[in-house]
């Protein structure tokens, strides 16, 4: 019985140290994984690596220096290597079945990589959401929206499905239609939104900058107000444009109809 107390005893304080030297190995190979990835991101900031492969890179480093900090561990606690290649094995095998969305998303990332559908930096809208990309990682790409919520889209998505890059090109087309009425003037109406296409500063004079009625429709003359800008200025041109517009037709008492129900009220029918 005291023998058995004392093989116990031995056994556990031996499987403590080792457990205890597992522990501070992963803590100390933590540190030194988090030092090199800094290393990594200032060596490849210094020699101006494109920032998706950077991103994409530093993840896939990560994750591998992980798997081998996670082996060492392993054998210190004292399973063999040729038992943990074995187990790997297997688990790899049957891993690659259930996460085989993973690997497609993996292969997605390559993809990109290769394509370079967005950049960082671009606004994209993909898989039903929209937003300034942040980042690609191994697995997925984040996207950051205006209202500053993260989003994070599987690059099996992105690579597979179709997606709008709106910062792809140097030159985006600001597309407005304005209504007016039936009863107002349509040629000053557009001679005054030629004026405000003309007067702004960010609009591309000379890329084509088109003002036609659009549609009849049914309340209003439709006039649709086309002009070209620089990407990084739509929104400023769409706004500005949009209140220099309602500026000027309050002023020059240019309607712009609005829904309206006529209600006809017969005193008989309440009678009955």
């Amino acid at each position: 019985m005291e023998n058995m107390k004392l093989f116990i005893t031995s056994n556990f304080a031996d499987l403590f140290m080792k457990l205890l030297g597992a522990i501070v190995i992963f803590i100390i190979g933590k540190f030194v994984i988090n030092n090199i990835m800094a290393l990594v991101h200032k060596a490849m900031y210094k020699r101006k690596t494109d920032p998706m492969v950077h991103s994409f890179a530093v993840s896939c480093l990560r994750s591998l220096s992980y798997v081998i900090l996670v082996i060492i561990t392993a054998s210190v606690v004292g399973i063999q290597m040729t038992s943990l290649v074995a187990i790997l094995g297997a688990a790899t095998f049957a891993v690659g079945l259930a996460l085989q969305g993973s690997l497609s998303n993996f292969a997605g990332g390559v993809l990109i990589l290769i394509f370079k559908p967005f950049e960082i930096g671009h606004y994209i809208e993909a898989a039903g959401h929209s937003g300034t990309v942040e980042g690609i990682q191994i697995f997925y790409t984040v996207l950051n929206t205006p209202d500053n919520k993260k989003i994070i889209i599987p690059n099996g998505e992105l690579s597979n499905n179709s997606l709008i890059n709106y910062s792809k090109n140097d030159k985006r087309r600001v597309d407005i239609d304005f209504g007016i009425s039936y009863g107002d003037d349509f040629k000053k109406a557009i001679s005054f939104l030629n004026e405000i296409a003309h007067s702004h500063e960010k609009v591309l004079k000379d890329d084509p900058i088109t003002i036609r009625v659009k549609e009849l429709g049914d309340s209003s003359v439709n006039i649709t107000y086309r002009v070209w800008c620089r990407t990084a200025d739509y929104w400023t041109v769409y706004f500005d444009s949009i209140e220099k517009a309602k500026e000027v037709f309050d002023r020059e008492k240019i309607e712009i109809p609005f829904p309206q129900m006529d209600v006809n009220f017969n005193p008989k029918n309440m009678e009955n």
